[in-house]
């Protein structure tokens, strides 16, 4: 482990100006990529709030109380109580108020905000609890994808590998198969994000920088869709593979560097079954190791994720061959209408939505260290670079024209990455942008309906 360094209170080298700028760019983009819309006539192709897929409905609920005590609270006591609190407490204290902040946005619309979307036509539950020969169903797989093939696949299972299916057909198995309960593992599962990502930063000598990013991880506007999104499943995955990755870069020997570089290539190359889009996590996994300034594990991580890759292949599903045809689908459907002019820069405002607007302080202050990386001290350079290889993943993906819309669920896995630029945020700026943050997502959730 590299040693800790001492967090300055403030980033007067980085600028005044720079959270600001950020900021105001992210605000920007949201209420551009709404009127934009509107003024010039144009269908984007999502429900009736674009940039969002969502509908305007405001309401209250259930959880709508214990939503607002729970952002009350932390609003007042979340910023010093990660500051201070002992390392296993900060945790456990993550996962639970997590796991409270998920439940208590999702029930805003009752039992149904946990269980009725993973439950819809377009989602994986119905085909799993069909599925009784799973490996034929791989060798199936493909020819089911296409728009024009008999009984072809329903849209988030074909276009999604196996990966995802297999993990709802065995929570069918296990009698969890109803929409609540699928929904409530998800939701856990999903949970445990900010345990992996604080474990890694610590791992990689950035306890302090991680200590001030842990409420921005921990509780937000992206907690409405990880709750009940597959995708909040996908970001737990990649986010503890990457944490594997980083204690086989720092293991002090050999047999742990192998036990955890295998580990990380069997979580990793799960997320390449799970999503087409999440090979991405790539450019992450590089700025881990050149963290860490070890490439060791590389080798043993990309033949495990190699392995999890030929296991489904050998049993019928080849990646390979399945993404061309996942690609003919794409445009053959919707994808098609949605106009890149406006989702090149409508999927920055989407993300801005559901990672929050602050997230444009995040990326700027990121930024402006990056230009000055020789002032940087060393654990600060760990979120630095992070937030880094998050916003050019996100880039990737907003180029590769492979994610117009939608992308306020599935760019998820890589919202925690471009959050813990929030570390290097003022104080002044951590206390009001975190408790901006809580109220953005009380005022999303219950103004507007998700579509996923």
């Amino acid at each position: 482990m590299h040693p800790t360094d001492t967090v300055r209170g403030a980033a007067p080298r980085t600028g005044r100006l720079a959270p600001w700028i950020g900021l105001g760019a992210a605000v920007l983009l949201i209420g551009l990529a709404m009127l934009v819309p509107v003024l010039l006539g144009q269908s984007v192709h999502v429900k009736s709030f674009p940039p969002l897929h969502a509908e305007w409905s405001p309401r209250l609920g259930p959880g709508t109380l214990p939503a607002v005590v729970l952002a009350l609270a932390a609003a007042v006591y979340g910023v010093d109580a990660a500051a201070r609190a002992r390392w296993g407490h900060l945790l456990a204290g993550s996962l639970l108020v997590g796991i409270a902040w998920l439940l208590s946005l999702a029930t805003v619309d009752g039992a149904d905000g946990i269980g009725v979307i993973l439950d819809t036509q377009y989602e994986y539950l119905r085909t799993a609890r069909a599925v009784t020969n799973f490996p034929a169903t791989l060798r199936e797989y493909v020819e089911h994808i296409p728009l024009d093939s008999a009984d072809n696949w329903p849209v988030h299972i074909a276009g999604h590998p196996p990966g995802a299916l297999l993990f709802f057909v065995v929570l069918v198995q296990l009698g969890l198969g109803s929409g609540f309960a699928a929904g409530l593992v998800v939701l856990v599962i999903a949970a445990t994000t900010p345990v992996a990502v604080l474990v890694l930063l610590r791992r990689l000598g950035s306890e302090p920088w991680a200590r001030r990013a842990a409420p921005f991880l921990v509780m937000g506007p992206a907690a409405i869709w990880m709750a009940v999104s597959a995708d909040g499943m996908f970001t737990a995955v990649a986010a503890w593979g990457l944490c594997s990755l980083g204690f086989s870069a720092t293991a002090r020997s050999r047999s742990a560097l192998v036990g955890w570089g295998v580990l990380a290539g069997l979580l990793l190359g799960t997320c390449v079954m799970l999503s087409y889009g999440l090979p991405l996590l790539g450019l992450l996994a590089i700025a881990v190791l050149a963290l860490a300034r070890s490439w060791t594990p590389l080798p043993w991580a990309v033949l495990a994720a190699l392995a999890v890759v030929g296991v489904f292949a050998a049993f019928g599903f080849a990646w390979w061959e399945a993404y061309p045809v996942l690609v003919d689908r794409y445009w053959d459907g919707i994808a098609s209408r949605r106009q890149f002019s406006y989702w090149i820069w409508g999927n920055l405002a989407a993300l801005a939505v559901s990672a929050g607007p602050l997230v444009g302080a995040s990326a700027a202050m990121a930024i402006g260290r990056g230009i000055r990386w020789r002032e940087v001290a060393t654990g600060e350079r760990v979120v630095v670079l992070l937030a880094l290889a998050a916003a050019l993943t996100i880039l990737a993906a907003d180029l590769s024209q492979m994610s117009k819309a939608e992308v306020e669920r599935i760019w998820l896995p890589f919202v925690p990455w471009l959050l813990v630029g929030t570390a290097l945020l003022s104080e002044r700026w951590r206390r009001r942008g975190f408790a901006g943050q809580l109220g953005f997502a009380l005022v999303v959730q219950h103004l507007l309906v998700t579509g996923w």
